[in-house]
This record gives C-alpha cells, structure tokens and sequence, in this order.
C-alpha cells in the first residue's frame, strides 16, 4: 500500500466517524479500522512490505492515523453515550408548576405580632444574639444572686458574655443610645438551658416592647395596649385578664392571660380546665432600670412587655408539640399554606 491509498483511507475513516448518528453507529466504525482484525492493525502488519524508502514515513502516519481516530472515536462516544438516568423529553406534555414555598408558623407570628404594634406606633429594633452580663442582666436589675445568672441556665461565653435569655438586652441598647421617647417591640431568638420536650426548648424566640416617654404612662395605658394586641391577633371575643406577680424590670408587675380560644373560656384540656392561658409578662419600669441606663426616673416613665412566640403559635396553630416547629418536616409545613 502506498502513502497516497493511506491518507485515503484515514479520510474516509473520520468521514465514517462523522456520519454515524449514534453510540450504536459508533462500534461498527471502531470495530472495522481499530477493532484486532481492523484496517490499521493490519496494515501495521503489512509494515515490513512497504519499499525501505517509504517505510518510516509511513509507519509515522499510521501512528497518527490510529491515535486521531482513537481521541475523535472517544469524543464523539460521549456525547453520543445516552445517560443512564435520563428520561425522555416529551414536548406535548404540559408544563410542571411547581409550587411557592410556605411561611413558618414562628415567621408568620412574629410578622403577625410586628405589623399590630406597628398601628400602634411602635417600630422594631433588633440587637446580638450574644450579649454583655451588663445588658442581660445587670441593667435589668437582676441581683447578683439571682439562679438565672447559673450555669445551668444561661448559656456563658466568658466572665462577661453569654447567649442572650431574653430580648430585653435590646431595649437597653436602645435607651442608652436614644432619649425619649422610645416605643419598640424587640423580636428575636433566645436561649436558656432547658431540657427540650414537648413544651421547652433551649433555643426559642420572644417578643418584647418598650414604650419609655417624658410624659406620663400608666398600667392603664399597658393594660390597654395589651388588651388591643390581644383582641387583633387572637379576635375579638378574646377576654383578657392581669394577674400581679413580679419581674426585677419592672414595678408593679403583671401576667397576662388570654382566654382560651378553644374552649371559649368554660375549661379544657389546652387551657388546663382554667379557661385561661398565660400569654405575657409585663410591668411599669422599675425606677432602678432608669439609673442604671442614665435616665432620670423622676423625669420618664414607661411600660415593657414580652411573650414567647412559640407558645402564640401552638395556641393559634393547635400545635400540641413545640418540637414540631423545629423538624423541618413539609408535610406539618405544608399545612399552613
């Protein structure tokens, strides 16, 4: 064979390559020019027939020949290759929606929560999840002594820093860096050493509010902030009742129940045949507050409040398990859209 009936044979080999539609069409190209029995092994046999003259020239493009259509073989076998997970394209099907995402039932509260006391008048400020002592406790006229302050309840990062246990830290930043007057709501994430189960967990999430103003503010205005938060989220056949207790933030001191919204307030297994659920504490600022941040108290007086999300959740949602919330399974999800 000659160098010109070689060149030949190598375009009409890639010209057969080219042609072949698929991985199907592919073999039978190999298997004739590369194959054991195939054109260029045999012509590598037929080497020593070849004029001496003529002989390394043509061994060289053989070599060439054979390695060309190996790498184009190899390219086009896999593009032509068909995936083994690949479904067939039917273009007369109709087209999938897929459907919007929902919002979480603890997003949906403190959105809820928020857009109330925003009619009226108080804006949302956020701070750290990680805080001072100073901001956590000391300002908030928790004594030294106080169990909150173990180890087995608060989350310590250091001497001086701590996981925040509650989003009042974010009411003292405020005031030590605003005059009044000041009326805020604080939602955000806390965390405490509890033992998880169906109604505790060691991270959850509050809503506090803050109203501090030169004029005067009384537990008349609390209790009727309260009472209209309370017939806004939760109707307005909703009772609402004030029952003394205390808080080193605030003097005199309250909780705050709702009526049950499931039994209407004649005694069930939610509301502990009581009629009544605990829904937030709340107080007048203790005048002790106000010399520790830098606020005159004979010159400012003011309200806070705080409620945990997670429990106005259960209570509108029916939830019986607050662990539910943190699963992340779709399908409890799923319900709320």
């Amino acid at each position: 064979m000659t160098l010109a009936e070689l060149d030949v044979l190598r375009e009409q080999s890639l010209a057969e390559l080219r042609a072949a539609a698929d991985a199907a069409a592919l073999e039978p190209v190999r298997i004739r020019y590369l194959g054991r029995n195939g054109q260029i092994p045999a012509l590598m046999k037929q080497l020593k027939d070849v004029p001496a003259a003529d002989r390394p020239e043509f061994g060289r493009r053989a070599n060439a020949w054979r390695a060309e259509l190996e790498a184009a073989l190899a390219g086009r076998q896999t593009v032509a290759a068909p995936r083994e997970d690949a479904v067939p394209f039917d273009p007369t099907l109709p087209g999938r929606w897929h459907t919007l995402g929902t919002m979480h039932p603890i997003s949906r509260v403190i959105e809820e929560v928020c857009r109330i006391f925003n009619r009226l008048g108080f804006v949302v400020a956020d701070g750290p999840d990680i805080e001072t002592r100073f901001n956590n406790f000391t300002a908030l006229n928790t004594p030294a002594h106080h169990p909150s302050l173990d180890e087995t309840d608060t989350f310590w990062l250091g001497a001086d820093q701590l996981l925040r246990t509650q989003t009042s830290p974010v009411q003292i930043r405020v005031m030590t860096s605003q005059k009044p007057p000041v009326r805020i709501v604080t939602p955000g994430r806390c965390y405490r050493r509890d033992t998880t189960d169906a109604t505790h967990s060691a991270n959850f999430h509050q809503i506090e509010g803050l109203y501090v103003d030169t004029r005067p503010v009384s537990l008349a205005d609390l209790k009727a902030t309260l009472a209209c938060f309370a017939r806004e989220m939760m109707g307005p056949s909703v009772g609402v009742r004030f029952r003394p207790h205390f808080f080193p933030f605030t003097e005199p001191s309250v909780e705050v129940d709702f009526s049950c919204h499931v039994c209407g307030g004649s005694g069930c297994r939610v509301c502990k045949q009581s009629g009544w659920i605990e829904i937030a504490g709340a107080g007048m600022i203790d005048p002790r507050v106000y010399q520790l941040i830098g606020y005159n108290p004979e010159e400012v007086y003011g309200y806070a409040f705080g409620m945990g999300v997670e429990r106005i959740a259960m209570i509108r949602y029916g939830i019986t398990d607050i662990r539910h919330l943190y699963e992340n399974d779709v399908r409890f999800l799923g319900q709320f859209a």
